[in-house]
């Protein structure tokens, strides 16, 4: 399966509208892929079992999804969330911002567009890396305690769209790297920019992403206006 730079970034800017954006965050937002391999490690050990066996599907999915596989007990909202919440604070210099990120969300929230975080972390997880990194505080959130079946199950994104108090009849795009999460986003009838962050493009593209790009600093905010958010798409794939 090839690289990244095996594929020709390099289709045209363009042009695409919605009433409202929907972030995935780790791997969209942030980076933060040595704490979580450090903190599935540290789980690993005190559940007995190889991290590198659940690192390799735990990405993009909730932690009480891995944990109903690995270890029901601890399977548990208290445990979790405690856990997630000391990663920022165990783990904070092992996450950077995505390219790009902090301006577009920065311009968003100059202009007060719509926009929302879904994500499989947990609340504490995502305010946490948050602060840590000081980045721009979404208007609303999604997390994984909010939903009974994470990604790819697409209540979570329609969930982000009415949260941001916009009707069923809104149009909505969501900014994922994880293929469960390209998957949820398209089940919920939405366009998806799909980061080549951390899945192959090949994963990405057969996820279904409507565009593909390296990474957020190809996505610029044109304008908000008339209720809807502008965005210009640069050095998309070229299929």
């Amino acid at each position: 399966m090839g690289s990244i730079d095996d594929h020709s970034f390099s289709a045209p800017p363009e042009l695409v509208s919605a009433h409202g954006l929907l972030f995935d965050f780790d791997g969209t937002i942030i980076d933060s892929t040595p704490a979580i391999v450090k903190h599935w490690h540290k789980q690993g050990r005190l559940m007995g079992v190889d991290p590198d066996v659940i690192l390799a599907t735990s990405h993009g999915r909730r932690s009480i999804d891995v944990f109903k596989i690995y270890d029901p007990s601890k399977a548990n909202w208290d445990y979790i969330c405690h856990e997630e919440s000391l990663i920022p604070k165990e783990f904070g210099h092992d996450a950077v911002e995505i390219p790009g990120a902090r301006k577009l969300l920065a311009s968003l929230e100059d202009v007060n567009a719509p926009w929302a975080v879904v994500t499989s972390g947990t609340k504490g997880l995502v305010n946490g890396w948050l602060e840590v990194l000081n980045l721009a505080h979404p208007r609303q959130m999604v997390v994984a305690e909010d939903v009974e079946n994470g990604k790819p199950d697409p209540t979570c994104y329609l969930l982000g769209r009415r949260r941001l108090d916009l009707p069923e009849t809104a149009r909505m795009i969501v900014l994922e790297d994880a293929p469960a999460g390209v998957q949820a986003g398209k089940a919920a009838g939405f366009r998806v920019i799909g980061l080549a962050t951390t899945h192959t493009v090949e994963q990405v593209k057969s996820a279904g992403a409507d565009w593909i790009v390296r990474d957020l600093s190809s996505v610029k905010l044109k304008a908000f206006q008339g209720g809807e958010v502008q965005v210009v798409i640069n050095d998309a794939l070229v299929n």
